[in-house]
């Protein structure tokens, strides 16, 4: 049996950010065993799973991404919402819009070092909505 539902984050700024404890805060309690599908209802912020302890690996993401796909660049046709705006559709599309965390004695069988990054591209960015299916 699946279920399926909507949470909301808060505010975060551009960059990325460990999200893991804000997803948890908004669980009920999970099965014995199963999976944890999270998709981001967006197009220009994404999420990954990665290292959890030392904030200069989310930094070093951070400036990666803006050297891989920069802001403003003058072949990008779209531009009506602003020089970020092309840039974090595609860095979205390179992360991507969901990810699975297998659920093992009712919780999260995440590694050690492993957290959930919401990757928020956008300088003005909204908070963000995602849909959470337990299965």
């Amino acid at each position: 049996m699946a279920t399926t539902f909507d949470i909301q984050l808060p505010h975060y700024p551009r960059g990325f950010h460990l999200i893991t404890s804000d997803i948890i805060a908004q669980l009920p309690a999970l099965p014995k065993s199963g999976l944890l599908v999270v998709f981001i209802k967006h197009t220009s912020a994404g999420l990954t799973v990665n290292e959890n302890a030392d904030p200069d690996v989310r930094q070093d993401f951070q400036t990666f991404f803006n050297k891989l796909v920069p802001d403003g660049a003058p072949y990008f046709i779209h531009s009506d919402e602003g020089p970020d705006d092309m840039s974090a559709h595609l860095k979205a599309s390179l992360i991507g819009s969901s990810i699975t965390i297998p659920i093992k004695n009712h919780r999260l069988n995440l590694g050690t070092w492993q957290g959930v990054y919401l990757c928020e591209f956008r300088n003005g960015g909204d908070s963000r909505k995602l849909s959470i299916t337990i299965l």
